[in-house]
Parts: C-alpha cells; structure tokens; sequence
C-alpha cells in the first residue's frame, strides 16, 4: 500500500521507485500483483506517466487509512516497548501494598511518566490467584503460595519480613524487646483477618505454645491495627516494615521497634510471583527488576 500510495502521489513508476527505494521492475511487478488480487487495474499509462483509474481512486481513499492505521499502530507498539506508555497491573497483601510497592512505583513513574498501574490489595491466595489467571501480571505474596494454579507461577524471592507486635502507651510490656506467647494469655488482640497469611503465621504461633489468643477485633490494614492499638483496644501484630525508619523500609515507618517473639521470631518470605508459561511486558519487566532492586537493598540494610 506504501508503493501504490507513492505511484499516486507522483503520477510516476521510476519517480515512484526512486522514492520507496527500490527498482521500477520491481515497483511494476507489485503493481501488477496488487492489479490481479484485486481483479481490477489501478493506473493507467498517459504520455507523461501514469494517472488512478476509478477503481485507484476508490482504493487511494482506503489505502491512505490503512497507512495511516498501520502507522498508529506501530507507534503504540514502539511506545510500549520504549516505555512511553503501557500499564502494570500488581497486587500484593497490606505490607506489600502500604511499605513495598510505594517507594518502587515513585520510581519508575518518575522515570517514566507515561505507565500507568493497577494496583489490587488482597491476601497472598487472592493475588496469586489473580496472577496465574491473567488478572494481575504479578504479585507480592507470601511464600509458600497455596492456591489454584500455584504451579505455573515463578515464585522470585525479595525479601524477609518479620511480624512484631506493638502494645498501647503504658502497657505492661510496653519498653520491652520481646515477649513470649504467655504473655498474652488474657489479652485482648487486634488482629488480620482470619485465612490471610499473616493471621495464619500468628495463630500457628500462638497455639504452639498451647496459647488461645482472645481477638476482641479483625482488620484489613495495618494502619487500621495501629490506630486500634493505640487507642487501647489491644496488642496487635504488624510487619517490621511499618515500624522501621522510613530510610529502611522505604515507605511510611514510624521508627518504633516492636516485640520480637523469644519462642521464636514471626518471619515469613516475601516472593514477586509471575505467570511461568507468558513473558512479561517491557514494563512489568522493568517494574519487577526494580522491586527485586529494593528488596536486595533492603538485604543489605539488615
């Protein structure tokens, strides 16, 4: 279509062929083959080159819109590649989604203004779920990943995450490091929704230690946890990277320690899960390349 669109612009074959690069034989012969597919011809010869039939004008119209479709389309395709555009979709559980993903997003939106993200907020089941079904193309989940299709995911781990339970102002353990599950025995717990991840890790925590641990409250997030606890409500268990300075974990930290469990620390393994069997876009690449940045960044702070 780009040839016949230069023999009607120049009324010319040779004159044509000089400007698409290649011979007149060569320009003829395409013509000639255009001619037969469409049971129709084109030019005809005047005594200073060649001029449209009705049947070229009538295809000049559409293939001048086919060029110039074709043309939108190569310059999406060459945006996306370059960066300029496309979108991410991730999920990821609470700590994901308020410590990880923010300073990685800042990032890449600085350098490239054009992508755009999805970003879902849900259990590490629920994202990995969503991931292997072409929802989200990809996701911070907690390993190991039990859900349908956990097996066609590459699970790449990122970094180590360890629970830490916070107490209200003046609490007994309040200034302590650490604490022991029979420290809890009678108090009230502002917890994660039962069947997520992290609320999983604690109770199988708890009832090692043959502790029934009372929850008086279940939330989603864990600005909703702090904010209970510090109201008194109860203790609660939240991710180091909500409490570390805000240089170590990235996001929003508050700087406050936490209590490390001494029957045995609450840590957990964070992978960025993808679909196996699809390559990933040039920006999902990129974006998963800079998460995998940051979480050897943050290895190399602890």
């Amino acid at each position: 279509m780009r040839y016949f669109l230069a023999i009607a612009r120049t009324g010319h074959l040779t004159r044509a062929a000089r400007e698409v690069g290649v011979t007149q034989p060569a320009l003829s012969a395409m013509l000639r083959k255009l001619e037969r597919e469409l049971g129709s011809a084109l030019v005809e010869r005047t005594g200073r080159g060649v001029s449209l039939t009705e049947s070229g004008r009538a295809f000049l119209r559409h293939a001048e819109d086919a060029v110039r479709a074709g043309e939108r389309a190569a310059r999406a395709v060459r945006e996306i590649a370059g960066l300029e555009a496309g979108s991410i979709r991730v999920g990821g559980g609470a700590t994901a989604v308020a410590y990880l993903l923010p300073p990685a997003v800042s990032r890449v939106r600085r350098a490239h203004p054009g992508l755009r993200f999805y970003v879902r907020e849900a259990g590490s089941s629920a994202v990995a779920s969503a991931v292997a079904s072409g929802e989200l193309d990809m996701g911070i989940v907690t390993l190991p990943v039990i859900a349908p299709g956990a097996e066609d995911l590459v699970k790449a781990p990122l970094v180590e995450d360890e629970l830490r339970m916070i107490v209200p102002e003046g609490h007994r353990l309040a200034g302590r490091a650490s604490f022991r599950w029979a420290d809890l025995v009678g108090e009230d717990v502002v917890a994660f929704e039962a069947g997520t991840a992290v609320r999983q890790m604690i109770d199988r925590g708890a009832a090692s230690a043959g502790v029934s641990l009372n929850v008086v409250m279940e939330v989603r997030s864990i600005e909703s946890i702090t904010s209970m606890v510090g109201a008194g409500i109860g203790v609660g268990f939240v991710s180091r990277f909500a409490l570390a300075p805000a240089d170590a974990a990235g996001g929003r930290g508050t700087g406050a320690a936490g209590l490390s469990c001494r029957d045995g620390r609450l840590t957990r393994r964070l992978a960025v899960v993808r679909r196996r069997d699809r390559a990933p876009s040039p920006a999902a690449a990129m974006f998963e390349g800079v998460l995998r940045e940051r979480g050897r960044s943050i290895h190399k702070q602890d």
